[in-house]
């Protein structure tokens, strides 16, 4: 009888106290050997990268010197980073392109969603031609897009001189005043049926007794969009914006295959600027201090976005 009872009392020992996550693992600590591959992978994809950006921004990499010769410098990276114009620019660059393509994306989407939530002749038409531009391989857009803009061949060049409103093309991509807004109109074309869709699907969610009720005590079709459909949206507003804000902020393709950051730094955001300095100028201490720096800008928009999650689970739990 005292051995088990001594056998028990050292069990309880082993469990962590109190109710928290510590708790809950050792409770589920048998689930976890099925996930063990799984959690081994995304350890040697994932967790070793990480860690080792982290190191290597701590050092200086000139390009003629091998990595395993890096000079370890402390904070250098970070200091010239935040003392340079460059990053300044790039910065300023990457919160005109996420704020500007993300607003505007949104917005356009979530007109779209509530012209195609009531019901028309060729509805599903129309739905398909919005979604075309969300299917294109980002990659054929850009290059198609180029095409577009080109000073010299471009059709929208071609038709403004044709219709006498300009006397030659304008150069959308090749002037630094025009090129990031010539870039945030590809990219809203791009992103804006994803916005449609999310809205779309949040439209379906509203109850049509709300609606109607409303309608029968004197309100007009804005009020009713105001106190009755868009609060029932906002759950999926704040999750379609963030993911949306995420995407651009982490977005390289069209400016990069379009411009590859010029003309003088002026289409530069934060992420082609890491890879021309890792892969261009093989800098991969500084780039590796950016990258820090830009996990730690991403990680605070996914700590919004779950607490945006995990507020839609508990209302759903509490309805």
């Amino acid at each position: 009888m005292t051995i088990l009872t001594g056998k028990a009392e050292a069990r309880r020992k082993l469990q962590p106290d109190g109710s928290g996550v510590l708790r809950k693992i050792w409770e589920h600590r048998a689930d976890y050997a099925y996930v063990l591959p799984a959690i081994a992978v995304m350890l040697i994809v994932i967790a070793y990268p990480i860690y080792y950006t982290i190191e290597l921004s701590f050092f200086n990499t000139p390009p003629g010197l091998q990595l395993r010769d890096k000079i370890f410098i402390g904070f250098d990276n970070y200091t010239a980073i935040l003392t340079s114009p460059v990053f300044w620019t790039v910065t300023s660059n990457t919160l005109i392109w996420t704020f500007g393509s993300t607003l505007i994306a949104f917005v356009l989407g979530f007109a779209c969603a509530l012209a195609l939530h009531r019901d028309f002749v060729g509805r599903g038409i129309l739905r398909a031609i919005l979604i075309i531009p969300w299917v294109i391989s980002a990659v054929a857009a850009s290059y198609i897009w180029k095409w577009i803009y080109h000073s010299d061949f471009g059709i929208i060049g071609a038709v403004l001189v044709g219709l006498g409103l300009a006397d030659r093309p304008p150069n959308f991509i090749d002037s630094v005043s025009t090129v990031l807004p010539s870039l945030i109109v590809v990219n809203i074309w791009r992103e804006f049926p994803f916005a449609m869709i999310m809205m779309m699907a949040g439209l379906q969610t509203v109850p049509d007794q709300l609606l109607r009720a409303a309608k029968v005590d004197g309100a007009n079709a804005w009020q009713r969009f105001w106190h009755v459909t868009f609060p029932h949206l906002r759950n999926v507003s704040t999750v379609t914006i963030l993911l949306l804000a995420v995407a651009n902020f982490n977005s390289f393709i069209i400016p990069w295959i379009m411009t590859g950051g010029g003309p003088s730094n002026a289409s530069h955001i934060w992420i082609t600027h890491i890879y021309e300095l890792a892969f261009g100028r093989q800098r991969w201490g500084v780039a590796s201090a950016y990258s820090v720096l830009l996990f730690l800008i991403l990680m605070s928009f996914g700590y919004f976005y779950v607490r945006a999650l995990s507020g839609n689970e508990r209302k759903d739990g509490s309805a």
